[in-house]
């Protein structure tokens, strides 16, 4: 199903984890709008970068996050949320630091610069976080902080 024209629910729904553990990641049909909404974002995250984007992980069904290691709280078990990159563009960082100042103008909620057990990708959401502060931040393996940083 297309969701917008450069995204699809599959693209939205792909897991490499749900695959090899025979878990179902079928969204349920309400979260459709929601994900919709996401694939808007995300249009207008590649129209910006002028370049594709490919997303690694977007909606998560619970048992899928549980086994990816993701939070509870987690914006991709409602469909609000997308793990990117775009090659074509640049860097996840260099990815971060243009879309950090146009988060309003894109309708990005939070935009988090992720790198993690050395691999790195830009995590972004259409749910605002309840504290302004959290709206755009950096998470590496030694937690995680304001605003966007370097990479190690």
């Amino acid at each position: 199903m297309q969701l917008t024209p450069h995204f699809t629910l599959a693209e939205l729904t792909a897991s490499t984890t749900a695959s090899r553990l025979g878990i179902d990641n079928t969204p349920p049909p309400e979260l459709l709008p929601r994900l919709v909404l996401t694939a808007e974002m995300l249009e207008r995250i590649r129209s910006t970068l002028n370049a594709p984007v490919t997303v690694t992980s977007g909606y998560r069904g619970r048992q899928v996050n549980a086994a990816v290691g993701g939070v509870t709280s987690s914006d991709h078990t409602q469909g609000y949320a997308a793990d990117i990159v775009a090659p074509g563009y640049g860097t996840p960082t260099q990815i971060a630091r243009t879309l950090a100042p146009l988060v309003s103008v894109l309708g990005i909620g939070q935009l988090i610069l992720e790198g993690v057990k050395g691999k790195q990708w830009v995590h972004v959401s259409t749910r605002v976080p309840d504290k302004p502060a959290n709206r755009v931040i950096t998470i590496t393996d030694k937690g995680a902080q304001l605003g966007i940083q370097e990479l190690p």
